[in-house]
């Protein structure tokens, strides 16, 4: 063998499961893995949008199950894992995709802290319980963070706590799951999806500013966060565990 030649950056006939991968970004995942040749499982709270992603993963020859499950309950996650398990017949891949968000400042949040970190950082910590165990080896698991982990943005001390802490718990799992499990986060900068359209729409205020200080001059299509998931997923980074992948235009280290 060539000591040049390199293994594929591809998931195809990889098992997945992409929790939170019915909307967003997770959606777009989810549905790029099955167009790459991978069998994915997408879950959410929602028997609806389950159905409609189940419906869009089969689009592309993915098999796959229909399974809701809640983050902030472990058992439904180690349901999920048991279906999953059953299906595809073992696990590769598993993305933590979950969000929730609160916009309220740093005195005024109260409840709301613990409903956010509940679901984007305590709902982290149970996926990789519940699912690690069922990971082959030389598998992979990969957080979702966001550049609020390192970026000071206004009116989010709590995701921007809880990611921050996806991050740390991101690189404590890949000390403690290696070598057999490898575990890295993608960080998105800003990404248009169904949920923003109109926030980050053209011409808006927020959208010139982001456009502006971004190198690359705009916002990211979700689907352009794919090729990143797969790259972490694929045996072509069997060498890359611990680390955190910004995809962001050039956002994080552009000078104002």
């Amino acid at each position: 063998m060539d000591e040049y030649t390199h293994a594929p950056v591809t998931v195809a006939d990889k098992r997945a499961v992409v929790v939170g991968g019915t909307s967003g970004l997770g959606q777009a995942i989810a549905v790029g893995f099955a167009a790459d040749g991978a069998d994915v499982i997408a879950t959410s709270r929602g028997e609806e949008n389950v159905d409609e992603t189940a419906a869009l993963l089969e689009d592309h020859g993915a098999a796959t199950a229909r399974v809701t499950c809640d983050v902030t309950d472990r058992a439904s996650l180690e349901a999920a894992r048991e279906v999953a398990e059953e299906t595809l017949g073992g696990i590769d891949v598993v993305v933590a995709s979950q969000g929730a968000i609160s916009r309220e400042t740093v005195l005024g949040i109260d409840d709301d802290w613990e409903f956010v970190t509940d679901v984007a950082l305590d709902g982290v910590r149970r996926v990789t319980q519940a699912f690690a165990p069922a990971v082959d080896d030389g598998g992979s698991i990969i957080n979702i963070s966001s550049l609020s982990a390192r970026l000071a943005m206004a009116n989010l001390p709590a995701y921007s706590a809880a990611k921050g802490g996806v991050e740390a718990f991101t690189r404590a799992s890949a000390k403690e799951l290696a070598p057999e499990i490898r575990v890295n986060a993608i960080a998105p900068g800003f990404f248009i999806t169904p949920q923003n359209a109109d926030t980050y729409a053209d011409g808006t205020e927020k959208r010139n500013r982001i456009d502006d200080r971004t190198p690359l001059g705009r916002v990211g299509e979700r689907e352009e966060l794919i090729g990143a998931a797969i790259y972490l997923s694929s045996d072509a980074s069997s060498f890359v565990t611990g680390e955190v992948l910004t995809v962001d235009g050039g956002f994080a280290d552009s000078a104002f």
